[in-house]
């Protein structure tokens, strides 16, 4: 079988697909790889063009950003907002969908009838401020996570997910005397794996990303995310592109950098993290499926 040699088909089959899936990696990687490029390359060199590689090199970009007041605190709490409220996220979630797959709980069909609304309708930005505040998480770090411990569309993929494992498992543990929190947290929350990877995953990049939170209910420089920090760095380096060239000399500090690249070094930082990170969080999407295999 290994000396098979291939028709003429299979050949031009192949050439075709390799060529398609070579295509769409460099398509998926190239923008990557252009917005590094132009982020350590000289910011007026830059304009000039950039392609495959840098143009000049210069880490300006990467030391104005660096120097910025209060990013370490804005990065820790990043981390910790992250880190938190994923945890929260997945066990809130697991939990919840859990306990609405049990035909025990009174009311369970109404209340997950209005977990699918939520996913249809929201009440805006002014309810939601008003409602925050209320709750008294106007400058406070709970703010970053207690409104992230349920979410409608995990719940969903956890419940449909769960209820696909064999209720066979579930009674023979019943029969041993186990209860509800007990099934839950040896039995079903394993199986479920590699749902739970999945959405840590979509949890994590939603907590890091999002900023509007802060940018809306918190005042404390303490308490600043680092999007809300470089995306305020941004803006004031956009004004770069409105001063006149006597403006630019007597700046010599801004004069080293454009807002272009200042906008793919920013890019570069917040994106940096997640790309880093997926590939071990790849692992437990593989470690999850094995866990979740059910054997005859």
């Amino acid at each position: 079988m290994r000396n098979q040699r291939l028709s003429i088909s299979d050949i031009i089959f192949n050439t075709i697909n390799y060529s398609l899936l070579t295509l769409l990696l460099i398509a998926t990687v190239y923008p990557f790889y252009y917005i590094f490029i132009y982020s350590i390359s000289d910011s007026f060199e830059a304009q000039k063009g950039v392609f495959l590689w840098p143009a000049g090199f210069s880490l300006e970009s990467y030391k104005a950003s660096f120097q910025l007041k209060g990013l370490t605190d804005a990065a820790v709490v990043s981390v910790l907002r992250t880190v938190l409220g994923t945890l929260l996220s997945v066990i809130c979630c697991a939990f919840f969908a859990y306990l609405i797959t049990k035909k025990e709980m009174p009311f369970r069909k109404l209340i997950y009838r209005f977990v699918l609304i939520t996913m249809y309708f929201n009440a805006g930005i002014i309810p939601w401020y008003l409602t925050m505040k209320a709750y008294g998480l106007q400058n406070n770090f709970l703010l970053y996570i207690l409104p992230t411990a349920l979410i409608g569309f995990y719940i969903i993929l956890i419940k449909t997910f769960m209820e696909q494992l064999p209720p066979s498992l579930e009674e023979s543990a019943k029969i041993d005397g186990a209860g509800y929190m007990t099934i839950f947290t040896k039995i079903i929350f394993p199986l479920s794996m590699p749902i739970i990877a999945t959405i840590a995953v979509f949890a994590a990049v939603g907590q890091w990303n999002t900023w509007f939170d802060n940018f809306f209910l918190i005042s404390d420089p303490k308490l600043q995310t680092l999007q809300l920090l470089l995306y305020n760095f941004l803006s004031q380096t956009n004004s770069i592109a409105g001063m006149t060239g006597e403006e630019l000399t007597r700046n010599g500090r801004v004069r080293v950098m454009t807002p272009q690249s200042v906008q793919m070094t920013i890019t570069m930082l917040v994106t940096l993290p997640i790309v880093i990170v997926y590939p071990f969080l790849q692992r437990f999407f593989v470690k999850g499926i094995m866990l979740g295999a059910v054997k005859g």
